[in-house]
């Protein structure tokens, strides 16, 4: 009898009135209940700090890009284009840059231990190279045979000496492991994991200032307001190929001390992001002896190093220039297996080089590496594979050399490509992109289009861009994402679309530009 009217209450429920009528009585006791005004998470209650955070790489234009997305997955056709080509960000694999093979047969053989048994390595033998084989054992040694284990805080031993030692060679000074810690990845969230750590240490009150480049990564702005402490923009030198001025250092630190903000420290990114632009090796050295006459920590963002691409301005470290100089300025320095030929953003792997820093400041940077008790060790390993690829002689070797050469060459050519495009347009300039993943080209907006968006109250160059991927499905990043100079408008652009459709993204934009700049023009 109970089940039966059990049945007919559940078969009653599924009828829409009674379904409605339900809803709307749950709804009513919720509203008369005393607890329902009485929620403790509220944008009133949270942290403010993390309210305020704004990251433009994935804002309201990535986001309208994803809706659109999904409109031609259910509408084919709607749109008058057929696909989203997401240049908003460096996310290499996204856009079919294909993985290094070497990394992932590692990869794959420490995952799948099985394929290393006795019983199985001869048929492993058919399908990966030796030296595949080896390094994978030879990894999983460092962990115990256990690569979903917990590692040490500051990363595998082993990994941070083969990381000490590819410093050592490419600058030629001696490097620490002991100073090295390895990180869950850079861009965003392994550099920001290594970045937050620093911060937590240097930002003791709300008065703290950090100097940040203008045009800046967003990252730096939304970790700033995440701590509540106080960004200090200097601006890159566009018509000097986004060089940095030590004068406008010296404005932006003298106004902010006058201001009594007390800046502890120098953000720079080099090879730049979003400019595209390597500082050269005397600029990094008055950086460096401006921030050590300022008692200033210098913070190096260097995770584009090998995306180099003019030999005016080859990369050279910020930790090349501190040896060389003998310099005492205290220096951490971020690199990362998301940028590069490796280009594996999902794996989150990098590292960073503490040099010049008190004991007493590492014991406590170690205290918090201990707190996240270890890096992804996927990522880890990634790591030792970019520090430490195959050597001549090895099976791999000509393989791993090969896919790295292709894929750099070929970003060149977009780069140069994409750079030129840019520049043949009206109403638009773009410096070449020196290195990095980025050109940030400047438009130059008709008077007519920016009043008609501050009506709006809207950003010029973002109602720009928001326009440009409802017109071409191509998403960019607006320039006041970044910051940019008063007074001008650019957007930044990765040239990452595959190489065979690289035509098609450059005339999709030219003819919507094109388009826009003769309908504003008439007005």
């Amino acid at each position: 009898m109970f089940r039966l009217l059990a049945a007919k209450r559940t078969t009653a429920l599924r009828t829409p009135a009674l379904r409605r009528m339900l809803s709307s009585t749950v709804e009513t006791m919720q509203d008369e209940s005393p607890l329902a005004a009485r929620k403790v998470l509220t944008l009133e209650s949270m942290n403010p700090n993390v309210r305020t955070m704004e990251y433009a790489v994935r804002g309201a234009i990535p986001i309208r890009a994803e809706e659109l997305r999904e409109q031609l997955k259910k509408q084919p056709g709607s749109l008058p284009f057929s696909k989203i080509t997401p240049c908003n960000i460096g996310n290499p694999q996204q856009l079919n840059q294909k993985p290094l093979t070497f990394l992932r047969q590692v990869s794959a053989l420490m995952e799948y231990t099985d394929l290393l048994s006795p019983e199985m390595i001869e048929s492993t033998r058919k399908l990966f190279p030796e030296d595949a084989i080896e390094r994978a054992k030879r990894n999983l040694s460092y962990v115990g045979g256990a690569a979903g284990a917990y590692t040490q805080s500051l990363g595998i031993q082993e990994v941070r000496e083969n990381v000490a030692r590819f410093i050592e060679e490419r600058d030629g000074f001696p490097a620490d492991p002991a100073n090295i810690c390895l990180t869950s990845g850079y861009v965003s969230y392994a550099f920001a994991a290594a970045m937050t750590r620093v911060l937590d240490i240097l930002v003791s009150n709300p008065n703290v200032g950090v100097m940040i480049p203008i045009p800046q990564y967003p990252l730096y702005t939304a970790t700033l307001a995440h701590f509540n402490a106080r960004a200090i923009p200097y601006y890159l030198q566009e018509a000097n190929e986004w060089q940095l001025s030590i004068a406008d250092l010296e404005r932006a630190l003298s106004e902010a001390r006058g201001q009594g903000i007390d800046v502890r420290a120098m953000a720079v990114i080099n090879p730049g992001n979003p400019t595209g632009g390597c500082l050269l090796e005397d600029n990094i050295a008055e950086i460096v002896q401006f921030c050590e006459r300022e008692n200033l920590v210098l913070l190096a963002d260097e995770v584009y190093q090998t995306n180099i691409y003019t030999g005016t301005n080859p990369f050279v470290s910020f930790k090349k220039v501190v040896s060389k100089l003998q310099s005492s300025v205290e220096l951490f320095s971020f690199h990362s297996i998301s940028k590069g030929m490796v280009g594996e953003c999902g794996r989150r792997g990098g590292y960073y080089e503490a040099v010049n820093i008190d004991a007493e400041i590492m014991a406590q940077l170690l205290k918090m590496a201990s707190v996240g008790l270890c890096p992804n060790v996927q990522g880890q390993m990634a790591v030792d594979v970019m520090v430490r690829p195959p050597q001549p002689g090895d099976a791999s070797f000509e393989q791993y050399q090969r896919e790295v050469s292709d894929i750099f060459e070929s970003m060149r050519r977009r780069a140069k490509k994409l750079a030129a495009a840019f520049n043949s347009l009206p109403n638009m300039s773009c410096n070449d992109a020196q290195g990095a993943m980025y050109l940030f080209p400047r438009v130059e907006l008709p008077p007519a289009f920016v009043a008609e968006a501050e009506a709006r109250g809207q950003q010029a160059d973002a109602a720009y861009c928001m326009q440009m991927l409802e017109a071409t499905g191509i998403s960019v990043v607006p320039g006041s994402g970044f910051g940019q100079e008063p007074g001008t408008f650019h957007f930044r652009s990765t040239f990452l679309p595959p190489e065979e459709l690289f035509d098609e993204f450059i005339d999709g934009f030219r003819n919507f530009h094109e388009a826009f700049i003769a309908r504003y023009s008439q007005e």
